[in-house]
């Protein structure tokens, strides 16, 4: 590393001043997309002076990013103590073998007062972790639903297949195309009397619906703050992708990424909702609830027929159940699981011992 090395501990405050002199997306690489920052700024949860990351420069290029952000768990349904998500933490490979991750890494735990939530991590940083003073609160699968033969997920595993890509492409489309017809029948009638009511915000008649469902949830939840985790605001679609001036460690920026917020309705009641972001070809599934266990198998049938709806060629999620019950109903091609461990440090003020993470908490993909 040369001697011009600069780490930023970046607050609220801060990031926003960035979004007006625009500090953060000069150059190639950026740490969050403009549209996903003003969204973090948005969030009234979040102080002038909390942390949302910690930046490493060196010459003003960025070379490593710790995303986190404040948020409050929840005790016996009111708002409890103040505990950080590390979102993600990112080290140019140039510099992944000096001390510079570990360093920006430990910067970011002690700013935040050692409270802090990590719901999953990727598995090359898994040695790291069992060293570190860091307990495993939640230990689920996450679920890849193919409803494709998925070419560049082959490509990846068997690179001599690259040369046949152009008839790979042609294969995996005709092969969803072919499920989703298949798809379709197996859909009959199950949701002819449904509604769905596609919206942008929830209202307080619906929340007072939902909230009981969210009683549970390790992050303490109220309409306003559920409000923000599904806002369409958080994404940007660039329709000349070519044109857009920078790439971003964090999603937020395609050609083609949108949220949909779906109250299924049956008749004038209310009987699920649920929330997803289409990127690409990707079905990410972010609320499942259901107002009553007798809609759950409807509910089923109206996640898919909007999957179907969006030519989306798989389902990704955390919920077992919904994954399960998918794949139960309808045809597939395979799902891919991976075990992922959500991780508390050990001096954050959590109950480690009565502690459930739900695939909602701190899904803010």
């Amino acid at each position: 590393m040369g001697n011009n090395l600069e780490i930023v501990a970046l607050t609220k405050k801060m990031l926003r001043e960035g979004i007006e002199q625009n500090t953060y997306w000069k150059g190639d690489l950026t740490p969050l997309p403009k549209s996903k920052a003003l969204w973090l700024v948005a969030n009234d949860r979040i102080e002038e002076e909390d942390y949302c990351g910690v930046l490493g420069y060196e010459d003003d290029k960025m070379i490593s990013f710790v995303f986190m952000f404040p948020d409050f768990l929840n005790e016996n349904g009111k708002k409890g103590s103040k505990v950080y998500w590390m979102i993600s933490w990112w080290v140019d490979k140039k510099y992944k073998d000096t001390v510079l991750g570990t360093y920006i890494y430990n910067e970011a735990v002690n700013l935040t007062g050692k409270q802090v939530l990590i719901k999953s991590y990727a598995e090359n940083v898994t040695s790291f972790y069992e060293k570190q003073p860091f307990t495993v609160i939640a230990s689920r699968l996450r679920h890849t639903i193919f409803f494709s033969l998925d070419a560049s997920m082959l490509i990846g595993r068997f690179s001599f297949l690259k040369p046949f890509n152009p008839i790979l492409k042609v294969i995996d489309d005709t092969v969803a195309s072919f499920l989703r017809f298949i798809n379709r029948s197996k859909l009959k009638n199950n949701t002819k009397s449904l509604e769905y009511e596609y919206i942008p915000q929830l209202d307080s008649k619906t929340w007072e619906l939902l909230q009981p469902l969210c009683k549970n949830d390790l992050i303490y939840k109220t309409k306003e703050y559920v409000n923000w985790q599904i806002s369409t605001s958080q994404y940007m679609q660039t329709p000349i992708p070519k044109k857009h001036p920078y790439t971003s460690l964090q999603t937020g920026v395609s050609t083609n990424i949108k949220m949909h917020n779906v109250k299924v309705m049956n008749g004038e009641q209310l009987i699920g909702f649920f929330s997803y972001v289409i990127n690409y070809n990707e079905f990410n599934v972010k609320y499942f609830l259901v107002i009553e266990d007798q809609y759950y198998d409807v509910c089923i049938d109206a996640l898919v027929e909007n999957c179907i709806k969006k030519k989306a060629k798989f389902i990704f999620t955390d919920d077992t159940r919904l994954s399960d019950s998918i794949t139960k109903k309808y045809t597939t091609v395979f799902t891919h699981k991976v075990t992922k461990k959500g991780l508390a440090h050990n001096e954050t003020k959590l109950d480690f011992g009565n502690t459930t993470m739900l695939n909602r908490d701190g899904h803010f993909y």
